[in-house]
């Protein structure tokens, strides 16, 4: 129970709250490439690149709050920067890479149009995203030395 405690402390609430704000900006950013922009016509072309939009705008809101506020990281330097550059690709590569044949064999059956399937497979990623993003920056990107 006491590891539990530990795992849900208050850095997972600050988290979810700075979560909030890089889903507003990465989500505006990736469902208004994939839709309005059109990339939904590219094909899984489209998926990524709108997909990546989304962590890269994300992550730089991300970033700076997390590390300030979420976990109060006051290291400086490159190699704080360089983790959580690799915690982010990993966790990306990781819950787009997952979702992308999940969704399919999931969703493939159900008759659904092919950017009504890209969407939920977008939000299917973001959700695992959002886990292991969490436990990245909390044991590796942000660690508490």
């Amino acid at each position: 129970m006491d590891k539990l405690k530990k795992l849900f402390d208050p850095t997972m609430f600050r988290f979810l709250l700075v979560g909030v704000a890089n889903t507003l900006v990465g989500c505006g950013v990736m469902f208004g490439l994939y839709n309005l922009a059109g990339l939904h016509a590219w094909g899984d072309t489209g998926y990524w690149i709108s997909s990546a939009a989304n962590y890269m705008a994300g992550s730089v809101v991300s970033f700076f709050l997390n590390k300030r506020f979420t976990f109060k990281n006051q290291e400086k330097g490159p190699w704080v920067v360089l983790r959580f550059v690799l915690n982010i690709s990993v966790c990306y590569l990781l819950a787009y890479g997952l979702a992308k044949p999940a969704a399919a064999w999931v969703l493939g059956g159900l008759g659904l149009g092919e950017q009504l399937q890209g969407n939920l497979t977008m939000l299917a990623g973001s959700g695992l995203f959002v886990v292991l993003n969490y436990f990245g920056q909390r044991f590796f990107a942000f660690r508490s030395r």
